[in-house]
């Protein structure tokens, strides 16, 4: 794995640079798009981020499951996860198909 990973603070200062507005906007734009996704996926169950993928809630059913350290029986219950569908295109980009 990458040992570097981009900050949010290096994030905010390459979009600032690059869109020519201040540091302080670029990190507002952020805070209101992640407030936004959020609160959309809250209320509507899906929100689409165009170009990398979307946000979508998904309910799980209750089940039975396995303690491990003692091999006892315990029933999970059912709960709303949230999972991120990563589009086709950034897939495809980041690791290219095997070609047949």
């Amino acid at each position: 794995m990458a040992d570097k990973r981009m900050t949010q603070t290096q994030l905010v200062k390459k979009i600032a640079a690059t869109t020519g507005v201040s540091n302080k906007a670029a990190k507002g734009f952020l805070d209101t798009y992640a407030s936004i996704a959020v609160s959309e996926t809250k209320k509507s169950g899906v929100f689409v981020m165009p170009g990398i993928g979307r946000l979508v809630r998904v309910d799980r059913k209750a089940r039975m499951g396995r303690n491990p350290a003692t091999g006892e029986a315990i029933k999970i219950p059912a709960k709303k996860v949230v999972k991120f569908r990563v589009a086709k295109v950034v897939r495809d980009t980041i690791v290219p198909p095997k070609k047949k």
